[in-house]
């Protein structure tokens, strides 16, 4: 055992397997026969292979870059593999920073604010069994003192707690989880090295675990959420053998930081095929028991509830992924308020009832459904921040009078705020006059505004007197009742002057909006 851990270290590949896993055999694909077209690479990428080449070192694009260009698709983003360590990579660089203590990587830095862009680099790493491991009983928390100083560590299922021992590039390929997910790409010469038969299971648009599934899924249980991600987002279906075990592995799921799983749960919902990613789950046996938010809005099948409830979170999941589509932005405050938004006035409603005041009994019920759906991650930060900002707004869209709606369309998120108006609003939660009337008041001039703050008033006060005399409105001042009259017009009170014609503003569509979820 302690000859074959010496053999990885010094990265003789003929020591590298471990239980099923098999390194693989190098093969070379030219242009002509993988296709990949050179102007969906991204230059930056390409000059940080160049830098890593021209210092003497080996380096591709790597990973889920290759795939998706191999599909004809731009990448999101592009990872870079090379057999220089952390440290000599930071050299090489003027903005490049050691990051991780699981992973240790390196982000290679361009441009500043918000057009900056990261090209994450890491060395190649050695196939290591748990065998060669340090195990500790605890995980990544409860076991920091014993975690410090040590390269290969795993916890008592078996998975991996640290993993910095660097290894050969064939080494690498076999520890990376899909055959798809296991190629490299070396921009200059246009060569793909494929390991594992991954070029062939992108045509065949299979999802195939290198090495033993069940083994692999023990070593990171957070591969079994991207197999979901990955078959949802591709299209692809997975592999029998690597299905297999999915659903018996998935109670290893339990054992992850709650906050690496809440990044995964974001991930599956926002790469654009949310809803394709909710029915892959509930394909799996996942739907429920993996993710409490995800409890919140699905049944006991792993479907939309039925009637409004499941039309808004669809309607919400579908304005997503048209976002992502059109290359737009996404804010996953947005998404998970409007996931949340049913739980929070259920309990909002028992707290009134219990005879809390409304505005308490909503900050209430916002904490209560913290703690049971986001727990220690609800960061109390600017991800629950947003989210309660856009329900505490939804009260305030009721009162439209004094310097109350002034301020409120001055607010950073009231776009946001206003967007999710709209979708309860589309679902018959609240009348759509009213998101009419915000959105003249937020495009409106001030003379418009004040008129429009006098028809709210005057409003108020015919449904006010209506319900006192119970009286059909309009029955004081001879208007028709309300079924009868003008659509889109509000009743007036008895010798309440009519109201400044009030300017109707077409909504803009969604492309040309404000983005709400920026």
């Amino acid at each position: 055992m302690i000859k074959k851990f010496i053999d990885k270290l010094l990265g003789k590949p003929g020591a590298a397997k471990s239980g099923k896993t098999v390194l693989g055999k190098r093969i070379e694909v030219g242009p002509a026969e993988h296709g990949i077209d050179p102007e969906l690479l991204d230059e930056r990428a390409v000059r940080v292979v160049k830098t890593l080449t021209e210092g003497g070192f080996e380096a591709y694009i790597v990973g889920g870059a290759v795939r998706d260009l191999l599909l004809g698709r731009r990448p999101k983003d592009f990872d870079v593999a090379t057999n220089a360590t952390p440290e000599q990579v930071k050299g090489l660089f003027r903005r490049a920073f050691i990051i991780g203590r699981r992973f240790r990587i390196v982000h290679v830095v361009y441009g500043r604010g918000r057009e900056h862009e990261v090209i994450e680099v890491s060395t190649f790493r050695a196939l290591l069994g748990n065998e060669s491991a340090e195990q500790v009983a605890g995980n990544e928390k409860t076991s920091k003192d014993e975690l410090a100083g040590k390269s290969h560590v795993v916890d008592a299922s078996g998975r991996v707690l640290r993993d910095n021992v660097w290894g050969p590039q064939i080494e690498d390929a076999a520890r990376r989880d899909f055959t798809v997910n296991a190629m490299y790409y070396e921009p200059v010469k246009q060569m793909v090295v494929d390991y594992h038969g991954g070029l062939a299971d992108a045509k065949k648009r299979v999802l195939r675990m290198i090495g033993d599934p069940e083994t692999r899924y023990r070593e990171d249980p957070v591969r079994i959420v991207r197999a979901v991600r990955f078959a949802a987002k591709l299209g692809f279906e997975l592999e029998p053998k690597t299905r297999a075990p999915v659903k018996a592995c998935a109670q290893l799921l339990a054992n992850v930081p709650i906050s690496r799983l809440f990044d995964e749960m974001i991930k599956l919902l926002q790469t654009g095929h949310s809803l394709a990613s909710l029915e892959e789950l509930r394909k799996q046996g996942l739907a429920r028991g993996v993710f409490p938010i995800l409890d919140a809005v699905l049944d006991e099948q792993g479907n939309l509830h039925a009637g409004a409830r499941g039309q808004f979170v669809r309607r919400a999941f579908e304005d997503t992924d048209r976002r992502v589509a059109e290359g737009r932005s996404v804010a996953p405050s947005f998404m998970l308020a409007c996931m949340l938004w049913h739980e929070v006035q259920s309990r909002w409603q028992r707290l009134r009832e219990a005879g809390e005041s409304p505005i308490p009994a909503l900050q209430q019920a916002i904490d209560l459904v913290f703690d049971a759906r986001i727990g220690d991650i609800s960061g109390r930060g600017k991800l629950a921040a947003d989210m309660r900002e856009i329900w505490m707004m939804q009260p305030r869209f009721e009162r439209r009078s004094g310097n109350g709606p002034y301020s409120l369309v001055d607010q950073p998120r009231y776009r946001a705020g206003f967007d999710f108006l709209l979708l309860r609003a589309e679902v018959g939660e609240v009348e759509m006059g009213l998101v009419d009337w915000w959105e003249d008041f937020a495009l409106g001039s001030d003379e418009e505004r004040r008129a429009l703050i006098d028809e709210a008033r005057e409003a108020d006060k015919a449904r006010r007197g209506s319900k006192v005399h119970q009286l059909p409105r309009g029955a004081l001042s001879g208007q028709p009742p309300a079924a009868e009259a003008e659509e889109g017009a509000e009743p007036q009170a008895e010798g309440a002057s009519a109201p400044a014609k009030k300017r109707r503003r077409r909504r803009k569509p969604a492309s040309k909006a404000a983005p709400a979820q920026d």
